[in-house]
């Protein structure tokens, strides 16, 4: 099994985080290693992550069979992948989300595995036992029986490679965001584990040896809220009789904040922060990308209630939507600042394949099939690769408001300003004050790597950093791990934000060079 790279220079990428904590990549491969589960116990599996290490020509000549794909920022090392498969004579079966919704771009791959892969891989392997080297095998949509699904093989992991692990409790999202793939992948009716299932799952990381921070990759953990309060007392009574070994985060749809039971009983199963698709404050856009579980709303009310649970919210805003005004930096930045988000997913909107937008825009004649995520020969990040199709503003315009939101929200005054507030409004954690200690003691030599490198080597952080720790210690003693947490964000954010704006700014050099800052078209740029 192959897991092919993804950009270095992403915002998931976390590259400072990943030095201080000693990592060599955030996440693990979660889909490869539930993949793994599902095949036949007599295979002999190795993993190979080419974001943490390299692939030798020794482990390929060890292989009767390659395995890789991915997600669409992956696509182009997976189709490098099949190319170094192919060179060494070995088949090569190719799946996951990119080859499930663009098949035809990884026609040179021997097998293709394409769904969910619980409902397919068993035809998969039969067809391999009898001696098949070619196919194309498909699963019926949404119709994968997560009950079924074993659990993932986290002893293929090298678990010191990554700074957390993860899980997953349901597929699916019940809304209907235009922009978003999920539910052309998973469906709108999610589909949950069984609570046996998921405290399985987690038993058998915590034999491994494993403690800290696990991720529920759920894309929206409370799709179906009646499944999930019914997981989270066995959650919480798991952790408890764990002595909490597992620190929880997962990404849900800003409506948690109506729930007060459901927010309480994720902070007593001890998350601690939770990812939220925002997009924009713009109400017009919202009602365009059918996004209306955010209308009718204030955005920064709701934040503020998920923060008085005591969870950190990390925000997800996009710009280059139709009905954007020039106010769209204003307006933005002010939700960020009003909301006080210190950690914002900035990002271009990109028409992701098979989604509503794509097929609005085609019919539109607005889509541009030729332009590729990744143009260049580079894993793409949608901080810098969106808006593959015709804008009905000026691309100069928008890229502009973007470039001025991403300088704006990450400037350090700004971001450590925010953590301020956070810092103020956050419920502390009521955990104990042994389990706090062991946290600490577990933590402290990342603790002083983290001052050590602000002190020494990040100035423009050094002021912000020791007053806030300061100010903690003296009124919020309880949260100096969460103000470290989103110290460290900074220091991957911070110059991946220079970087983004490095970019931003050397296209928009090109359109003024060109003389077409206000006119020029998505296709034009690309050529």
């Amino acid at each position: 099994m192959i897991f092919p790279r993804f950009n270095p220079k992403s915002f998931w990428s976390y590259e400072g985080a990943c030095e201080l904590f000693g990592a060599r990549y955030p996440a693990a491969p979660l889909g490869m290693i539930t993949l793994a589960a599902l095949l036949p116990r007599s295979w002999d599996i190795r993993l190979v992550n080419r974001n943490t290490e390299e692939l030798t020509e020794a482990e390929l000549d060890w292989a009767d069979l390659v395995m890789t794909g991915g997600m669409l920022a992956q696509q182009f090392d997976t189709l490098r992948v099949i190319e170094i498969a192919r060179a060494a004579s070995k088949p090569v079966a190719v799946g996951g989300p990119d080859p499930t919704s663009s098949p035809q771009i990884y026609a040179a791959a021997d097998f293709q595995v394409l769904g969910e892969a619980e409902s397919i891989i068993d035809e998969f392997i039969a067809a391999w036992r009898r001696g098949d080297r070619k196919g194309v095998f498909e699963a019926p949509k949404f119709q994968a029986d997560v009950t079924k699904s074993p659990i993932p093989r986290f002893d293929l992991l090298k678990l010191k490679h990554y700074m957390y692990i993860g899980v997953q409790f349901s597929r699916g999202c019940p809304f209907l965001c235009e922009f978003c793939d999920i539910i052309e992948l998973y469906g709108r009716m999610p589909r949950t584990k069984t609570p046996a299932q998921m405290l399985a799952e987690l038993d058998a990381l915590h034999a491994l040896g494993y403690r800290g921070h696990v991720d529920f990759v759920d894309d929206n953990l409370i799709g179906n809220k009646k499944a999930v309060k019914e997981f989270l007392p066995h959650l919480i009574a798991w952790q408890k009789a764990h002595n909490y070994p597992f620190l929880l985060s997962t990404e849900a749809s800003l409506n948690l904040a109506d729930d007060t039971q459901l927010l309480r009983l994720m902070r007593e199963a001890n998350f601690f922060t939770v990812f939220v698709g925002i997009e924009t404050p713009d109400e017009a856009a919202l009602v365009l990308t059918q996004k209306k579980q955010n209308t009718r709303r204030s955005i920064p009310e709701s934040v503020r209630r998920i923060y008085d649970a005591g969870m950190f919210v990390i925000g997800g805003f996009i710009v280059g939507f139709d009905t954007e005004t020039d106010n769209v930096v204003r307006g933005m930045v002010a939700c960020i600042e009003e909301a006080a988000i210190p950690v914002t997913m900035l990002s271009l909107l990109y028409a992701l394949p098979n989604t509503q937008l794509t097929r609005r825009l085609r019919a539109e004649g607005r889509m541009h099939e030729d332009i590729a995520f990744d143009a260049k020969g580079r894993a793409g990040d949608m901080c810098l690769a969106g808006l593959n199709f015709d804008t009905l503003r000026p691309r100069a315009e928008i890229l502009s408001d973007y470039l001025g939101v991403v300088t704006q929200v990450y400037d350090p005054d700004a971001f450590f300003g925010r953590v301020r507030r956070v810092i103020r409004l956050l419920d502390p954690v009521h955990l104990g004050t042994a389990i706090l200690l062991r946290d600490w003691w577990r933590e402290f030599d990342r603790f002083l790597r983290i001052m050590w490198r602000v002190s020494r080597h990040r100035p423009e952080m050094r002021r912000h950093v020791w007053s806030l720790l300061l100010e903690c210690v003296l009124w919020r003693p309880r949260l100096v791990r969460t103000a470290m947490v989103m110290t460290v964000f900074y220091v991957s954010l911070g110059p991946f934000s220079r970087y983004v704006i490095e970019q931003i700014k050397g296209k928009l050099a090109e359109f003024d060079a060109a003389g077409q800052s206000l006119s020029m078209t998505v296709r034009d740029a690309a050529e």
